[in-house]
């Protein structure tokens, strides 16, 4: 029993349990030599008694034993030597390996390495995008209603204007609807102004997605257990879901009876559109987490006999982005393409310092290096000896700002003006078959349920506007990664010139980036000798100086 006030309890039992529990201990002792006994196993081994006195030659036998105890004794020494030699052997063998490292042929069959590894890497990453533009194709070309998921914190920067052209090109045969999802990031006017701002352009629903949904089998609930990593505490229940779901089956139920409405979810990665898909069917039918970009392909969900739903992969966006935007809406740093630094110093440029100090409780700082090191400090982010682990840091801070958790928010346009692609027509158009009052509706009830934070506590954030992306294979980036052979001043430097290298290795063609390396060896400045001069003192000979001496009068004041 514990004792109150006492973190551990009493290790005191009553004599009833103590007796009990040595009575079960001898009964199992029992057993186990009663087993042994079967078995012929005896505990102890049997001594050994030597050489008796009685024995003929007792005297030969204990010098032969002798004798072959040095020769083992001998013989382990002996492997030792050899193990010692083996492993000098095996140090000399790296070091001559890495002096002739350095030479030139070396370095450039390393650049040609390295060229044909990043060549392969790139190329896979193509692959990838291109798929991903293939399937976001095939959502629109299958949809009928496409929806495009806004985070609440930036809407503007969630837009994608060459996706809503492509849907609007249709002529009215496909609809374009916004959903405004996190509102529960962002504090209330500003979700009310983008709101105002959306809706004069299409018919918009303010939405939460919620996390806490239950799981399709127990296999995915042990794989979220052990993986996820998802704020709960404020995603205990949806809103939005009952407004959107009747406005959705209202157009399925416009359409032939034998036909489904077929709802496409598109966005920028990390965005929430397979969490809204869940929370419509309120089962976790599509994977969700905290990483960014884990929808890799089209996932057809069933909602009702009558609506289907299509989840996306996240739209690629454009290299033509500015870096903030790109930190955000695309997966550069996942793809590592981007450091988390680089990436960290482009959103601190964007935002209000003051407001960051006081979110992540530091200091003031001077530059994004000192912040993500007190960032460190704080979180306990540290490597061996004591030194703050500045990449974990940022990788952490990108997370917040694009998982479920960060409360931030940016101004809307005060002028309100239509895009190119957009006139007022179409806007009538796209509103056509809605019931714009039930949206409205649905909206005020939204907005009445949900806790939204301070504008004191949220941070303030700088859109840049609407993200370029890609959907056409053909715009994806064609670059090259040319790789210069060293020149022969470079060769004269670091040895001989190595004229046997084809000229075939010297330049790879790859996807992006430009890889140039030139090494040169620095030459040690010579020490200069500092020369002693050797001094006689003689300590017989004592020099009276007058200005040396010292008078009380004078000297002491």
């Amino acid at each position: 029993m514990k004792r109150p006030k006492l973190k551990k309890a009493s290790k005191r039992i009553s004599c009833a349990k103590r007796f009990k529990i040595q009575k079960k201990v001898r009964e199992h002792n029992r057993k186990l030599r009663k087993v042994a006994k079967k078995k012929g196993i005896s505990r102890k081994p049997k001594k050994d008694i030597g050489v008796p006195n009685s024995a003929p030659f007792k005297e030969e036998v204990l010098r032969e034993a002798e004798q072959r105890k040095q020769e083992l004794e001998t013989l382990k020494e002996q492997n030792k030597i050899v193990k010692q030699q083996e492993r000098a052997a095996k140090r000399k063998k790296e070091k001559e390996a890495e002096s002739a490292g350095d030479g030139p042929a070396t370095k450039k069959a390393k650049k040609v390495v390295k060229a044909k590894e990043a060549k392969a890497a790139l190329i896979k990453e193509k692959s990838a995008k291109t798929f991903k533009c293939c399937e976001l194709n095939k959502v629109i070309e299958e949809s009928d209603v496409i929806v495009e998921v806004l985070d609440a914190r930036d809407p503007l920067g969630c837009r994608c204007p060459q996706l809503e052209e492509t849907v609007l090109k249709h002529e009215g045969k496909k609809k374009l609807l916004f959903i405004l999802n996190k509102i529960d990031l962002v504090p209330k006017d500003n979700v009310e102004k983008w709101l105002r701002y959306l809706e004069a352009e299409c018919p918009t629903f303010l939405f939460k997605a919620s996390m806490q949904i239950q799981d399709r089998t127990v296999q995915q609930r042990k794989q979220r257990g052990i993986n996820a990593v998802l704020d709960h505490s404020r995603a205990a229940s949806c809103f939005g879901r009952d407004c959107l779901l009747q406005t959705l089956t209202d157009l399925a139920n416009k359409k032939d009876a034998e036909t489904m409405l077929k709802v496409g979810v598109v966005g920028f990665p990390n965005v929430g559109k397979s969490s809204i898909i869940n929370s419509l069917k309120e089962v976790r039918v599509c994977h969700v987490g905290v990483q960014r970009g884990m929808t890799r392909c089209k996932q057809e969900v069933h909602i009702t006999k009558r609506l289907k739903m299509i989840d996306s992969p996240g739209i690629v966006a454009a290299s033509s982005n500015p870096g903030d935007v790109m930190a955000l809406r695309s997966l550069r740093v996942e793809e590592k393409e981007e450091s988390p630094l680089e990436a960290v110093r482009t959103l601190l440029k964007q935002c209000n310092q003051q407001h960051i100090m006081l979110q992540y409780n530091v200091p003031d700082y001077r530059n994004s290096l000192e912040f993500l090191t007190t960032f460190a400090k704080k979180r306990g982010f540290l490597q061996k000896g004591g030194v703050p682990n500045t990449e974990l840091a940022a990788m952490t801070f990108l997370s917040d700002w694009t998982g479920p958790k960060l409360s931030y928010h940016s101004r809307a346009p005060e002028h309100q003006g239509l895009p190119s692609y957009l006139t007022h027509a179409i806007v009538t158009e796209l509103r056509s078959g809605l019931d714009m009052d039930v949206v409205r509706k649905g909206n005020e009830n939204v907005k009445k349920g949900v806790r939204f934070p301070n504008l004191a506590s949220s941070i303030s954030f700088n859109a840049r506007g609407p993200t370029a992306g890609v959907l056409n294979v053909s715009e994806l980036p064609k670059e090259t990664i040319t790789i210069t052979a060293p020149t022969e001043a470079d060769e004269k430097m670091d040895g001989t010139i190595n004229t046997e290298e084809p000229e075939a290795e010297t330049q790879v063609s790859t996807v992006v980036t430009q890889i140039q390396e030139s090494t040169k060896k620095r030459k040690a400045k010579p020490t200069k000798k500092v020369k002693y001069v050797p001094v006689n003192i003689d300590l017989t000979s004592v020099q009276h100086n007058n200005d040396d001496a010292y008078d009380f009068n004078t000297d002491f004041v």
